[in-house]
């Protein structure tokens, strides 16, 4: 967000409550230390929120220990209309404040007590919130001839921006332990140096906040450093601030303070420190526009597909200079495709047939088409097939005619000696009998699933043509050479890979990573059942899981570690969620083994396949981490 688009924002929203402290005046010196681009906004001493409002990010936490406070925003930001009714019944009167004063806010609905709040701190004594041990509001009153009780056009700008925030009662370091990640952005406000009965924070909560309590504040601004957040903190121009911040830059501004009754007192020297990410990111996550050629590629239902990350992954390529990328793990191909959309030469890879079937007919292939005329061709007979889907899968996912169909389709896609149209009619076969399936996965029999989607009632033929011609559409010549490889990652030979995209299986002790248990009958279809044991005794007749690394956590760091090592002189880029392992401080050690620069860029994302799906969880709902390596 540049200069000009935060100074809009400003204007649009500003500060509902005067605050002793607040940070309004010092907007001209804070937003140019704000980085360009971060993850969230983490804000856990709000307070008056001037930086916020004035940033107003579209994804952020904010907190305050102060639960009249907290209570305030909440019912801004999401019961607006009832708080505007209860203010507008607010009168400037010395009788009204007292009266209003007195009452106890946790005993009023809501929304009344936020009223209470803003109507108090507008025409109380300079806009304090002080309370005396039991916790009862008692600045007296401010005796001002006509306070702005109720600006509706502001309080909707600032719901608005409030309702694209998380809004926490809570301790600043169980908010910053709990929701902090690599790439956030986290301004610190606390209470100001030096401790005093008049300190800020003791005039908005019971508590202190001692110079203790500042060394540990310096301790968690060190552990955000490590992890790679970009931190600004403000307070006075104390010795113990200086001391504590000497690692980092520190700023002296001039200010004024607006609370001290003695004129010559209210200028004061506060100062702003900043606090850089250890790991630098240079990497913008703005979402790039992608070439209209990567909407050809056949839309997938595939586990892990990276087709809603496709921006941000090339958001972060992007900023590299590259001739050739690796897609390691290519899964749906959707990534490879990506990249080679951008006129990369691209090398796909992976150990599931079905996979480097679709890269063989849409990556390596930039030419060939299966014509319509073909296409029908291979739906007649032409020799007796060996009726093994007929007799292996009776009864399991398709009905007979079905099953003859794809025993028919089968023998006569063996029979195409041009390798990219085999590639093309298999992808088919395999898009036509996963659309044909509920939910695309063969990991159950029947069709208890069936919700009676259009693609469930188009017969298998019509799939079939439907799916050669999506192919067909997605061909192109980007011309670069392309290569598309049906291996273990472990051996994939490339010796000259600029940039290597890894979206591996990922590990969680909660859930499986077993791409065949729930593809086992397409992938059967990719290699033809070969060198392949069907498990008779399971109900669905799958094939034992491939054996990898990425099953248990040890395997996955072991592998991580090799693979790493292996590509040690390209740039890296891999996918990983914040639900697995290893973690990841774990992968960024692993990854700073072999490279010198290394970032992690958190993207919220959503599985398409969660663990317990149905169950009312928010297990799928996590981070995407993009680890870089370069």
């Amino acid at each position: 967000m540049d200069n000009t688009a935060r100074t809009l924002s400003y204007i649009q929203a500003k500060p509902i409550l005067k605050w002793a402290g607040g940070k309004t005046q010092m907007l001209n010196d804070l937003l140019p230390k704000v980085p360009s681009s971060y993850g969230r906004y983490i804000e856990p001493f709000f307070g008056g929120g001037a930086l916020f409002f004035a940033l107003r990010p579209e994804n952020a936490i904010i907190a305050d220990s102060n639960p009249e406070l907290v209570n305030m925003y909440r019912q801004v930001a999401n019961n607006l209309d009832d708080v505007i009714d209860y203010l507008k019944k607010y009168k400037n009167t010395s009788e009204m404040f007292y009266q209003v004063r007195a009452l106890e806010w946790t005993e009023l609905p809501p929304a009344e007590a936020a009223a209470r709040t803003i109507y108090l701190n507008r025409t109380c004594f300079n806009g304090l919130y002080r309370v005396n041990r039991k916790g009862q509001f008692n600045v007296p009153y401010g005796k001002y001839v006509n306070p702005k009780i109720c600006d509706e056009e502001n309080l909707h700008a600032v719901s608005k921006a409030l309702q694209k925030a998380e809004i926490v009662c809570g301790d600043y370091l169980l908010v910053l332990e709990h929701y902090a990640k690599p790439g956030d952005f986290i301004f610190l406000d606390p209470p100001y140096l030096p401790i005093s009965e008049y300190s800020d924070f003791k005039r908005y909560t019971k508590e202190q906040f001692y110079e203790e309590d500042h060394v540990e504040l310096a301790k968690m601004v060190m552990r955000l450093h490590e992890m790679g957040c970009s931190v600004v903190l403000t307070n006075s121009n104390h010795p113990l601030v200086h001391e504590l911040y000497s690692p980092f830059k520190i700023d002296v501004i001039q200010t004024k303070r607006h609370i001290s009754c003695n004129g010559k007192s209210r200028k004061g020297e506060d100062v702003i420190v900043t606090v850089p990410p250890k790991h630098k990111t240079l990497m913008k996550l703005a979402p790039q526009p992608l070439p209209q050629q990567v909407s050809c590629y056949p839309p997938t239902r595939f586990m892990g597909s990276k087709s809603k990350l496709l921006s941000q992954i090339w958001a972060i390529a992007s900023q590299f200079e590259f001739e050739t990328a690796v897609d390691l793990f290519s899964g749906s191909g959707i990534v490879g495709y990506m990249f080679k959309a951008q006129g990369k030469s691209v090398i796909s890879n992976d150990y599931m047939a079905m996979s480097a079937t679709f890269t063989k007919a849409m990556i390596e292939n930039s030419h060939v088409t299966l014509s319509e005329r073909e296409a029908k061709e291979l739906l007649a007979k032409k020799k007796e097939s060996d009726h093994f889907v007929a007799t292996t899968f009776k009864d399991l996912y398709y009905t007979d005619a079905e099953n003859e169909l794809i025993d028919i389709l089968r023998t006569n896609i063996a029979g195409i000696k041009d390798s990219y149209k085999r590639a093309i009619a298999m992808t088919a076969l395999i898009r036509a009998c996963t659309k044909k399936r509920p939910r695309g996965i063969f990991t159950y029999t029947g069709n208890r699933y069936n919700d009676g989607r259009k693609d469930l009632q188009k017969s298998l033929e019509q799939q079939f043509l439907e799916a050669v011609e999506a192919v067909n559409a997605a061909v192109f010549d980007n011309g670069m050479s392309c290569l598309s490889k049906h291996g273990d990652a472990m051996e994939l030979r490339a010796d000259k890979a600029d940039l290597v995209y890894m979206d591996p299986p990922y590990y969680s002790p909660l859930s499986d990573n077993e791409y065949v248990r729930r593809y086992h009958f397409v992938e059967g279809l990719a290699r033809d059942w070969k060198g392949v044991e069907i498990q008779e005794h399971t109900q669905t007749k799958k094939f034992k899981s491939y054996p990898t690394p990425f099953s248990t956590r040890k395997g996955a760091a072991d592998a991580f570690d090799k693979l790493f090592k292996k590509f040690a002189n390209s740039i890296l880029i891999v996918s990983y969620s914040s639900n697995s392992l290893p973690t990841q401080d774990e992968m960024l050690e692993i990854m700073a083994r072999y490279k010198k620069h290394v970032e992690v860029i958190p993207v919220d994302y959503k599985y398409s396949f969660g663990n317990q799906g149905e169950a009312k969880t928010h297990r799928n709902s996590v981070q995407e981490y993009l680890f870089v390596g370069y």
